[in-house]
């Protein structure tokens, strides 16, 4: 159902030099172990020196926090950079297990649905009974082997280069917020007495961020067109898929990767997180519109 077989190219960009940022660099200073371009490296003994080195005016010792290498999106380069997504697919996968070895009570208390039972009888559950924690408990929670496979199958190959690129906080933001706006377009569109479950949201969150991603490095599109393509096809062909969850991830996730990976230099941090703290509020205010309709 959502099955990428091939990520972008590699998203871990070089450090940029600390005097121009612009300009990428593999070169450090063997002193203060800054990134230097060619214009900014001079001859020493032993490799090359930064101008502030050479000159004598820093002295031995690790770069400062604002000049140490950044990921594209201006994250902390990590030392595993597919830590994250390791994580997110062992919980999925916690869970999964856990579906398969409880009672059936347990399935019920983390897919996602609007308000059980149907009328006339009294609703005892779901988002619109005060529920919210449904939106994210779906996120995780699989009961199909197959449904989990195609999931984890792509959430490793989309989810390791966005890992790269974006570094861990910004990446794991993604995952979330783009995994919230699947669940609240579901809950808005989709029948409230119809439970859904699955980390497709956040999967194609991923798509859309790889989007931008691939546009970003300047790559080739048609690959991650194509799989998007098939993967839309499934989703609009395929019985018993919650298409409303794949299309609010995509969309949440194309603008946030836009975001995350086409904000201005001085500006970063702001619009990066902003752009999140928006997607957030657009996905409240769906859910409380859903939750006056049904309530």
């Amino acid at each position: 159902m959502d099955h990428a077989a091939a990520g972008p190219p590699d998203a871990q960009s070089l450090p940029g030099c600390y005097r121009h940022p612009d300009r990428e660099t593999g070169i450090r200073c063997t002193r203060c172990e800054r990134p230097i371009c060619t214009d900014c490296m001079i001859n020493a003994s032993v490799g090359f020196h930064c101008p502030d080195c050479a000159a004598g005016r820093s002295g031995n010792g690790p770069a400062p926090a604002a000049s140490r290498p950044r990921t594209l999106a201006g994250g902390t380069i990590a030392a595993d950079p597919h830590l994250l997504t390791k994580i997110l697919i062992g919980i999925n996968a916690a869970v999964f297990i856990a579906v398969q070895a409880l009672p059936s009570s347990f399935l019920s208390d983390m897919v996602l649905i609007g308000r059980w039972p149907p009328a006339p009888f009294v609703p005892t559950e779901g988002v619109a009974e005060g529920e919210w924690y449904r939106l994210v408990t779906t996120m995780f929670t699989h009961e199909e082997i197959w449904h989990i496979g195609f999931n984890m199958i792509s959430l490793w190959f989309l989810g390791g280069p966005l890992e790269a690129a974006l570094g861990r906080a910004r990446y794991l933001t993604l995952y979330l917020v783009s995994g919230l706006a699947g669940s609240a377009l579901t809950y808005l569109l989709a029948s409230p007495t119809t439970a859904t479950l699955g980390a497709s949201g956040a999967v194609f969150g991923l798509f859309g961020a790889t989007a931008a991603l691939v546009r970003r490095l300047n790559a080739d599109m048609r690959p991650v067109v194509i799989l998007l393509a098939i993967n839309l096809v499934f989703t609009f062909t395929w019985a018993n898929i919650a298409w409303q969850a794949h299309i609010g991830g995509l969309v949440a996730g194309g603008v946030i990767g836009f975001a995350m990976l086409h904000a201005p230099r001085e500006r970063r941090t702001l619009v990066q997180y902003g752009t999140c703290a928006l997607v957030l509020v657009v996905i409240v205010g769906l859910t409380l519109l859903r939750s006056a309709q049904l309530t």
